[in-house]
């Protein structure tokens, strides 16, 4: 027997199941969660939480669009994981890349929390009621963009960090008011603090967003069979929808673009959008269609932006061209 198949052996002949993930409190939490899970589902196993610093981790003063995006949460573990020091890895799903190195995939999607985005303000005001020219955090270009684009008045300072050194931020960096994911606040124990959740209409979440993610090895059955109970059809069927959006994009954390699919019964209703980074455009679209076409359907409306503007808006924010149609 070879040595990488005595890797991934490891969990059958030890009965021992190493979860990568970051060290933040949020990436601890939502990998103990998938502990629980796991260790409610096969008691004869233990599990242990491995901590992988990230590039991302690493770099807590440039925003994320200058520093390579996505990629920056997840390359690190991904590497762990390929290398078999991990069994798995979790991940939130808004920081996987479009693409997935060779040899890895996702191997289940859990049930999704609250997708949305949430306000934060300093005086308990809405997003509509934020003074003029209020200061505003986010580290997010797709929240900068939809900011912009209704409250152009709105000052958006970048913010990053830890979720609860963002919480923070709202008090010691001058601001009105501070805009997350709703996921990593309910899950941390944080939801006293919510002024606002975001209507869509006024700020579409982030591909994935609220979702997690939790890679494998792909020819890891052992640990595939596992996981396998913990995947949540109807959340899978969305993100894929979501993120076949993303990859005809060609999309990362260097555009504004976002994306929310809903499942009800066989139907699936997708939202899209494309952004100048200043606001000044902004296009968005929706399809609905059957379950059964859904990455179709994410194919279809980034096509549909792309004739709309969305090209010209990508290149020239990628400095690249973007594929002919699919």
């Amino acid at each position: 027997m070879h040595c990488h198949e005595l890797y991934h052996l490891w969990p059958l002949i030890m009965n021992v199941i190493r979860i990568g993930t970051r060290g933040s409190p949020l990436a601890v939490w939502q990998a103990e969660w998938v502990r629980s899970r796991l260790l409610a589902l096969h008691p004869e196993y233990t599990a242990e939480i491995v901590k992988i610093k990230t590039t991302g981790d690493k770099i807590l003063d440039v925003p994320l669009a200058k520093v390579g995006g996505k990629g920056l949460f997840v390359k690190e573990i991904e590497t762990a994981l390929l290398e078999g020091g991990i069994d798995l890895a979790v991940h939130s799903m808004k920081d996987m890349p479009a693409e997935i190195p060779p040899g890895l995939c996702i191997g289940v999607v859990p049930e999704r929390e609250n997708p949305l985005d949430i306000l934060i303000s300093r005086n308990g005001h809405s997003f509509k009621d934020l003074r003029e020219k209020a200061n505003l955090g986010s580290s997010s270009l797709r929240r900068g963009a939809q900011v912009r684009h209704i409250r152009p008045d709105i000052t958006v300072q970048p913010l990053r960090g830890n979720l609860d050194t963002r919480i923070r931020k709202l008090e010691t960096e001058g601001l009105d008011a501070i805009i997350l994911a709703a996921a990593g606040v309910k899950r941390l124990g944080m939801e006293s603090r919510i002024t606002e959740y975001m209507s869509e209409d006024i700020m579409l979440p982030a591909i994935g967003q609220g979702a997690l993610s939790i890679e494998v090895r792909e020819d890891d059955n052992a640990i595939r069979d596992l996981i396998a109970p913990v995947d949540h059809r109807e959340t899978r069927l969305a993100i894929e929808s979501e993120r076949a959006f993303l990859s005809r994009l060609e999309g990362g954390c260097q555009v504004p673009i976002a994306a929310h699919a809903k499942i009800v019964g066989d139907q699936i209703d997708l939202t899209g959008l494309v952004a100048e980074v200043d606001g000044s455009v902004l296009l968005r679209e929706n399809v609905t269609g059957s379950v059964d076409k859904h990455e179709e359907l994410g194919v279809q409306l980034a096509n549909q932006l792309l004739e709309q503007g969305g090209r010209k808006i990508l290149e020239d924010i990628l400095g690249r061209s973007i594929k002919d149609l699919a």
